[in-house]
């Protein structure tokens, strides 16, 4: 049975060592009144252990981090699809983009931008072949899906945070490849919008998208990301901690909708 929390007192649970756009995050949820709780470790926080009690339980964090308290506190997180860049037409990524187990890519002769879907268990590089990825003995070569792109060069990068098919905040923050924070374009906002007129619907409620534009002008993704585990950079905190809060809330409030998008080593149990 699913109980109505969107009166409930609610708590943010952070790591212990926060980056710059945590502590963003975390100014923002005091301003809005809600109590934060910094874990040490991977141990379950005393306080929100005592959501049953009524409180609405919420998380911002790494994936490590996060598979180890989320499901103790009742937090469903969620993410994109791993092949959902993979399946994006061409005019939205200007590359060829493939999803496949690492066994394969072990296999590739020629340069490739080759990452995990959704955490950093293999370090999101250009590998001059595939016999340059972790191998067998660090990761199941049948198991361990992993992205493999075409080389593209961008010259700006930024990220889009998106809430219910729409772009809620952005900001840049990469210029060649270098961090470089600021607004985001507006071609940004405009390929984002366009991205989400395409197929917002395959996309959970909450979610980051990172976009770029190459030294022709070309609009592309980079890639997406949990919002629960991604900075806001420069982007407005109070609205990204909108998304973090539907990307990493509790199993009760979750969506019909958002239950194809819960993290696949998340219970899905609600």
């Amino acid at each position: 049975m699913e109980h109505d929390l969107a009166d409930a007192p609610r708590t943010l649970v952070l790591p212990s060592r926060l980056t710059a756009s945590a502590r963003a995050l975390r100014d923002a949820a005091v301003r809005r009144g809600l109590s934060v709780v910094e874990s040490a470790g991977f141990s379950v926080p005393p306080e929100p252990a005592a959501a049953e009690r009524g409180r609405a339980v919420h998380l911002h964090a790494g994936p490590s981090f996060a598979d180890a308290v989320a499901p103790a506190l009742g937090i469903a997180l969620l993410e994109a699809p791993a092949d959902w860049l993979a399946h994006l037409p061409y005019a939205f990524t200007r590359r060829e983009i493939r999803a496949m187990p690492i066994g394969e890519a072990y296999r590739l002769r020629r340069p490739a931008f080759i990452k995990s879907p959704n955490d950093k268990s293999i370090s999101a590089l250009v590998y001059a072949d595939g016999s340059r990825l972790p191998g067998p003995d660090a990761v199941d070569p049948d198991r361990t899906v992993v992205l493999v792109s075409e080389v593209m060069t961008f010259a700006a990068e930024y990220r889009l945070h998106l809430l219910d098919g729409a772009v809620h905040t952005g900001s840049q923050y990469a210029e060649r490849g270098r961090l470089r924070l600021g607004p985001p374009d507006p071609g940004a906002l405009t390929f984002g919008r366009d991205l989400l007129a395409a197929g917002h619907r395959t996309l959970p409620s909450a979610i980051v998208v990172d976009v770029g534009v190459d030294d022709e002008g070309h609009w592309a993704v980079v890639e997406a990301n949990a919002a629960w585990g991604s900075g806001c950079y420069a982007a407005d905190p109070d609205r990204a901690l909108d998304v973090v809060l539907r990307a990493a809330g509790p199993l009760t409030e979750l969506s019909p909708y958002d239950r194809d998008f819960l993290r696949q080593t998340h219970c899905r149990s609600g």
